[in-house]
């Protein structure tokens, strides 16, 4: 068998993608790393520790637009009374969220389902507050699923839905206790926002769909603007002493903290939405009524306990356990694996995620986490491992 040729680091950069901002962190000197098929800033001169800690106490600037965005819609019928309940009834079918009851304006956070209950991605669904554009849902997806979850969603909902690929728009996250000051600043009322929702708004000659969502588990919104604007939003956001740069190793550190999932590491289409201890995604009407994929599994779950669980856990002392760590009961039996680790800077010590036996996963339960071959002792917590601290609005 002749050796094939193996690519170099310049063959494999030349196939990522750049995105709409990449001269301007290239500019900001960030590090330039592969994920999710695009060259993308892992982190700043400032350094991975800095940057969460400045998220967690003022405001960083995220550049998410390697993430999908699209345009879910009725073939007819979009602004006709009645089209939210219809276009919401045919995305019902395979995520187990209460669509049909959201209201204008509202984002919620939901999984797509294989027919097996297992996981395909994760995203966020938001109903557009406009009377003219009910029967349309604006999705986002995760980069590294975006082809695969646009093609099962045309193969699945292709007969009553058409679907609209927003490749020319770029997705800003601006996050920490400071960005609605910050935000307010250049776009009045945006302070007024509630929690998961999304408003239409200008800034600067500049149309943006403007979300109050994030995933560091501090306040924040994202922006998703026209790719040919990124730049000039971005900077002048960036003008301001306030925010500065963040990178994926950060962003990452940050919703570990937050004890939120990554896909393709924390859940995957293996396991259901119960296993990986996101129950809450599932509405109360779906709960009774089913009529999802995978609904049979995942009531039966809902109603007898899953056989794992994603949970928290805490080691002892200050060396982090990674992905793929071993987890055994204090005899030595193997009941899980960690999923994501690392060192959580606002905590000051090491922290994970993993799945364990379900009979391993109450709060306290004291286990051994295998690194280096020697076992170090851990204890399952509750998650967050850090408050979340997103807006709620005044009563």
């Amino acid at each position: 068998m002749t050796n094939q040729p193996q690519p170099t680091d310049t063959d494999q950069a030349a196939c990522l993608h750049h995105l709409p901002l990449h001269d301007l962190h290239v500019s900001l000197e960030g590090k330039m790393v592969p994920f999710a098929g695009y060259e993308m800033p892992v982190q700043y001169p400032m350094g991975v520790m800095k940057e969460h800690l400045h998220v967690r106490e003022k405001a960083g600037l995220f550049d998410v637009s390697h993430m999908g965005q699209a345009w879910l819609s009725l073939k007819q019928g979009v602004g006709e009374e009645g089209a939210h309940e219809k276009i919401a009834a045919a995305i019902e079918t395979i995520v187990p969220g209460e669509i049909q009851k959201l209201g204008a304006g509202r984002v919620r956070y939901s999984v797509l389902l294989n027919d097996a209950g297992g996981v395909l991605d994760d995203l966020m669904i938001t109903r557009p507050s406009s009377p003219n554009q009910q029967g349309r849902l604006f999705l986002v997806v995760n980069a590294a699923m975006k082809q695969a979850d646009f093609l099962y969603l045309a193969e699945r909902l292709g007969d009553v839905a058409d679907l609209t690929i927003l490749s020319d728009r770029a997705l800003l996250a601006l996050q920490g206790p400071l960005a609605a000051a910050v935000l307010e600043e250049k776009i009045k009322t945006v302070s007024t926002m509630g929690f998961m929702t999304m408003r239409d708004m200008e800034w600067a000659q500049t149309s943006l769909m403007v979300s109050r969502c994030g995933y560091t588990g501090e306040d924040g919104y994202e922006l998703s603007v026209s790719a040919d604007r990124a730049d000039a939003i971005a900077r002048a956001l960036l003008a301001d002493e306030r925010v500065q740069p963040i990178g994926l190793g950060a962003r990452d550190s940050l919703r570990l903290e937050a004890g939120l999932c990554l896909y393709g590491h924390d859940m995957t289409a293996d396991n259901s939405p119960v296993e990986a201890n996101i129950s809450f995604a599932i509405g109360k009407r779906r709960r009774s009524e089913g009529g999802f994929a995978g609904a049979e599994r995942i009531l039966r779950e809902l109603a007898q306990g899953p056989k794992i669980l994603r949970v928290g856990l805490r080691p002892e002392g200050r060396a982090p356990a990674r992905e793929g760590t071993e987890i055994q009961s204090l005899d030595g039996e193997t009941i899980g694996t960690i999923t994501s680790g690392g060192f959580g800077p606002t905590i000051g010590g090491p922290i994970a995620m993993g799945y364990v036996d379900a009979n391993y996963a109450e709060s306290g339960t004291k286990l051994n986490l295998i690194v280096r071959g020697k076992p170090v002792p851990a204890r399952v917590c509750p998650m967050p491992f850090v408050p979340q601290r997103y807006y709620r609005a005044p009563k």
